[in-house]
């Protein structure tokens, strides 16, 4: 940990502000020590111990506000009171109050990419797993515990996340996967029917195959339904441009794929693979990997889409797209897990007249990964506090144990594996956060994600992919050393369709 960013950490805070049953299920089991059972019983005469717990989305209130309750039954030393508190500069408010109130925030919710400025501040506290318990990494997947480890120090419990998945009309695709069965059928029951006429004759009372459900129809399987539409869902986006091509889109359907290019979130899958900031756990700033060939490729790949989909970045909007599908106006789309939410409520009031599912985000091509971006939420233990133990088992409780009640009380998908979550089209997103790649926390990189959007903005309004890396992997490096930093240009030649190889082949 440099002296800079410790000094860089305090000067963000006090900048603003001068001017259980716990887990049998994982396995994670915490308790307070006796001894400080004791002092507080002593000190206290018995009486619990009010511990607040902080947050900042309102949607979290009923949720939190249940959980404390059935805490506050089940454990006779502690009592929590959840506290909303909204607000832009919520680590500053916190500080404010761990400095000035005496109603401490003993732990609260907050996203992994502010965890190094917590931490440096004073405000997280290493968590303490007991030598005789299972770790996070039995009970997380593994791009949760980067999230929540800083400097090989495990922060916080991770406790919900975002990341994007792949959305499609599965009623549109089911559709498609039955003409293109029915026609096979029916070209199979001609060139049958030809065959018998050549060998027999005409046969009496013959039955031609028929399309209107009659007798005589030839019967659809649904089985090998959906045998095609798990087939024709893309695996790259070269997939998507393919079958663009072939299918007869409804009249009601404008677009096959679109999605918020205006937003790093929804876009950061096709370089997230090959782009590096801060390596696994998001906190070393010597390593750091922008300007490279693959990610070169995969931002030319992603020019390239313009041409078939044209949306414009100054038009388009998350919340047009998804209104866009539940009118049925595209097929393909790429969502947060709020989707879901909003999607099934469009069914019930009768607005989505269509099925629907989810699945990984496509491949950029063969060659290259997609691989999206992810928040966690975690829940950190104030290092402020004066009942650390308390609060730590709290958040084990809280993470872990009412785990498969958050998402049908809220709509966050949690971080524990094996959760229950009764939507199954949320399994998508939680395949996609398993691989996902963590929102780095290192403070002096905070503007890249503006940056890496702006330079997205410009690629897509076809500036060199190349130079825009390029430019900008010199000002994160500038940032990071403190000196003008140059990158090496890279060559990367453009690539040349095989159609246009056999023909420079040919005048040679």
């Amino acid at each position: 940990m440099t002296l800079k960013k410790r000094v860089i950490a305090v000067l963000l805070i006090t900048c603003v502000i001068g001017g259980i049953y716990a887990l049998t299920k994982t396995g994670l089991i915490f308790h307070q020590p006796e001894e400080s059972k004791e002092a507080d019983e002593s000190l206290f005469g018995g009486q619990r111990e009010t511990l607040y717990l902080w947050y900042t989305d309102e949607a979290l209130s009923d949720y939190l506000n249940s959980v404390a309750v059935s805490y506050n039954d089940y454990q006779e030393d502690a009592r929590i009171i959840p506290v909303y508190t909204p607000g832009s500069e919520y680590l500053e408010t916190i500080n404010q109050a761990s400095l000035q109130s005496e109603e401490v925030p003993d732990l609260y919710i907050v996203g992994n990419d502010s965890l190094e400025k917590a931490y440096l501040a004073g405000l997280a506290s290493e968590i303490r797993i007991p030598q005789e318990a299972s770790g996070l990494e039995s009970n997380f997947p593994e791009s949760s515990i980067h999230a929540v480890t800083y400097h090989d120090k495990q922060i916080g419990y991770p406790f919900y996340f975002e990341t994007s998945s792949f959305l499609y009309n599965k009623t549109y695709l089911e559709d498609f996967a039955r003409a293109q069965i029915q026609a096979q059928m029916d070209e199979e029951a001609a060139q049958e029917a030809e065959a018998q006429l050549a060998q027999n004759g005409p046969v009496e009372g013959a039955q031609e195959p028929s399309e209107n459900g009659e007798e005589g129809t030839l019967q659809l399987d649904e089985a090998a339904v959906a045998a095609m539409v798990e087939e024709t869902l893309p695996k790259t986006i070269d997939d998507i441009l393919a079958f663009a091509d072939v299918y007869d889109a409804p009249e009601q359907v404008e677009a096959i794929f679109k999605w918020d290019v205006s937003d790093i979130f929804y876009n950061y899958f096709f370089v997230g693979n090959y782009i590096d900031v801060g390596g696994s756990a998001g906190d070393q700033d010597d390593s750091i990997d922008i300007y490279n060939e693959n990610a070169i490729r995969c931002m030319r790949v992603y020019q390239d889409l313009n041409q078939f989909f044209s949306i414009d970045t100054e038009e388009i909007s998350y919340a047009g797209i998804l209104q866009d599908f539940i009118d049925g106006k595209i097929l393909y789309t790429v969502v947060t897990t709020d989707a879901l939410a909003k999607i099934e409520a469009a069914k019930e009031n009768g607005e989505f007249v269509y099925e629907y599912g989810t699945s990984l985000i496509p491949d950029v091509n063969e060659e290259l990964i997609s691989r999206s971006l992810s928040i966690t939420q975690c829940i950190v233990v104030n290092g402020y506090s004066t009942h650390k133990d308390m609060a730590n088992d709290f958040a084990v409780y809280l993470a872990c144990q009412n785990a498969d009640h958050l998402y049908d009380r809220t709509g966050k998908v949690p971080a524990l594996t094996g959760a229950d979550i009764t939507n199954w089209n949320a399994e998508a997103f939680v395949k996609e956060y398993e691989k996902s790649i963590p929102h780095p926390k290192m403070i002096e990189t905070s503007n890249f994600w503006v940056e890496l959007e702006i330079a997205f903005a410009r690629i897509w309004g076809s500036d060199d992919a190349n130079a825009e890396l390029k430019a900008l992997s010199e000002k994160i490096m500038t940032q990071i050393t403190g000196d003008i930093y140059t990158e090496e240009y890279i060559d990367v030649p453009e690539d040349v369709p095989e159609e246009e190889e056999e023909v420079e082949v040919e005048e040679e």
